[in-house]
């Protein structure tokens, strides 16, 4: 149970670039993940590659750094890294966890990796032409003889450097990434918002087409009323005219009839010379006013918009120069 919670141990402190155990380890505000300083400014180095470094004689500025372990972006201050704060509390339980364990990180695995050829030897080099990790007696005698090998160590140290450096170009990768989508929506952003200007642009000219189209309707309408009030108005009063001398002739018909009707000859005699001069007064009365022929024809106010029509269906977007 013991081992069971060293091992447990040893994965808590183990930092997830480096896999190594932690090394002077910072916090990752405010995620509270930890990294190496070192490894956390080889990160922060790749992501910020204009960044001044710490010794530089000019003023360095911020930049952005992206957790690994949870991909939580902070900005950091001019001071980069360097201005993290210490996990003091990790450090403790490190030089605890290096006190009570007389074996390096990993050792334990390392004790019971076995040769499968050579059952009581352990695994201590690798063969750099099969790139595999062997043993002693493999090299002298076995399968590897005519290999050349190395200190597994050795091996061990520079792959697990390439890997951090993977690692790390893969992170800032990753962030370079996330700047180009983040750039791209703002761009959809914008694109958005351009198109909206753009339609209520163009929505506000065709308002201002409607308009002059009103307008000039309007217009239009007024002439033809005007003229087909004052055309009204004179054969109203050409009816009113004929209405007026059809009454009065009338009247003078009735006034004739009653007169033939007298059966003294001299007291007709007394009423008839009034009653021809008045009857051939009206008989020569002018009544030869009258429109015109066609006059109620109001054809001269058509109009013809189909140019107009086939103007507006051309019009189009203005290309920029």
């Amino acid at each position: 149970a013991e081992a069971r919670s060293m091992e447990s141990l040893e994965k808590q402190l183990i930092c997830p670039i480096c896999l190594e155990m932690f090394s002077k380890p910072v916090v990752i505000l405010p995620c509270q993940h930890n990294l190496c300083r070192k490894c956390a400014n080889d990160v922060f180095q790749a992501s910020n590659p204009l960044w001044q470094s710490r010794g530089s004689s000019a003023v360095p500025s911020g930049g952005r750094f992206r957790c690994p372990s949870c991909r939580h972006e902070v900005v950091l201050d001019r001071h980069g890294v360097y201005g993290l704060q210490r996990n003091l509390l990790v450090e403790n339980i490190i030089d605890i966890y290096k006190q009570e364990s007389a074996r390096p990180l990993h050792a334990k695995a390392e004790q019971h990796l076995m040769c499968e050829e050579h059952e009581d030897e352990r695994i201590n080099i690798y063969c750099l032409r099969c790139e595999a990790p062997t043993c002693s007696l493999c090299k002298v005698f076995g399968a590897h003889k005519d290999c050349e090998v190395a200190p597994l160590p050795a091996v061990y140290q520079r792959q697990k450097s390439e890997l951090s450096d993977g690692i790390a170009m893969l992170v800032a990768g990753n962030d370079r990434i996330q700047a180009i989508i983040t750039q791209m929506e703002e761009i959809c952003h914008t694109i958005e918002e351009n198109g909206r200007r753009q339609k209520q642009h163009v929505g506000l000219r065709f308002d201002a087409l409607y308009g002059i189209l009103e307008e000039r309707k309007k217009e239009l309408l007024q002439s033809i009323a005007a003229e087909q009030e004052a055309k009204l108005q004179r054969v109203r009063g050409l009816i009113r005219q004929y209405g007026d001398h059809l009454e009065a002739s009338s009247k003078l018909v009735e006034s004739a009839i009653q007169a033939m009707e007298e059966p003294q000859m001299a007291l007709y005699l007394q009423h008839s010379k009034e009653l021809l001069k008045k009857i051939t007064d009206m008989s020569k009365a002018s009544m030869s006013s009258r429109p015109e022929p066609g006059y109620e024809n109001m054809d001269h106010f058509s109009i013809n918009v189909d140019y107009v029509a086939e103007m507006l269906r051309t019009i189009e977007f203005q290309t920029g120069a």
